[in-house]
């Protein structure tokens, strides 16, 4: 698939890396729909696109609300034409311990944090893709569905939703993979490790060094442009479907 003249839908558009993504791709020709539930932060990406002269529109929404998923993607086919892909990038971490040890006792992690992550995370991606792949189908030109996962699929300390969710986009990523190729629609998920990002910078720097000099053969963590340049590989390669490409400088081996 040509990425000029696509029309894409990046979800969790106002992050760091649904703002990358938007960004990269626009100034390679494609049309970016920008959704984020940050109205602020997406008013901030449509004047910045403006002023390069890029082609970002914007959208808020819940993509934890079903009716809210079905209407922006109504909107979008209806103003702009077909969609050719949807980045479903949005996600929340809620990182807890199970069981907490304090002063007097132990405190549980609680159901409501759990039910974040997995409404985001999840719920999110599932109507995102679901959506998309309706309006593809209905469209008959196929399409691609890319899944943003993390290594922390594998299972990371203090992150039971947010490892779970990332797990189960993997899944959904071979599922969808299996029931749309029919129908000319791919489906892959990206799972980056540590990136450099305003979330990864948080982490005191002892624990940033010795998580890349222990941990990351490449002795790095790794830019978001690079995540960026995966989205561009899965998108011109017609030929990747139903996998998952590990971004991690070697975290995993």
């Amino acid at each position: 698939m040509r990425i000029k003249g696509s029309n894409i839908l990046v979800t969790g558009g106002a992050g760091s890396f649904g703002r990358a993504f938007s960004f990269d791709l626009a100034s390679r020709g494609a049309r970016i729909f920008s959704c984020d539930i940050d109205a602020e932060a997406l008013a901030g990406i449509r004047d910045e696109a403006q002023s390069q002269g890029l082609g970002i529109e914007t959208f808020q929404a819940d993509i934890s609300k079903e009716n809210q998923v079905e209407g922006l993607f109504n909107k979008i086919v209806e103003q702009f034409g077909p969609l050719d892909v949807l980045i479903n990038n949005a996600g929340v971490a809620e990182d807890g311990l199970l069981i907490k040890k304090e002063n007097r006792g132990y405190r549980k992690f609680s159901f409501s944090q759990w039910k974040k992550g997995v409404d985001i995370n999840l719920n999110g991606v599932f109507l995102c893709a679901r959506e998309a792949a309706f309006h593809m189908i209905r469209q008959g030109s196929g399409g691609l569905i890319i899944n943003i996962s993390s290594v922390s699929r594998h299972g990371s300390f203090i992150q039971s939703n947010y490892s779970a969710t990332k797990a189960a986009v993997v899944a959904l990523s071979v599922v969808w993979a299996k029931e749309l190729s029919g129908y000319g629609i791919r489906s892959v998920a990206i799972a980056p490790g540590y990136i450099d990002t305003p979330l990864t910078r948080k982490i005191p720097e002892k624990v940033r060094q010795k998580i890349v000099f222990e941990q990351i053969p490449q002795k790095r963590m790794g830019n978001v442009s690079e995540v960026a340049h995966a989205i561009r590989f899965a998108i011109e390669n017609d030929y990747l479907n139903g996998r998952v490409i590990d971004l991690d400088g070697g975290l995993r081996i």
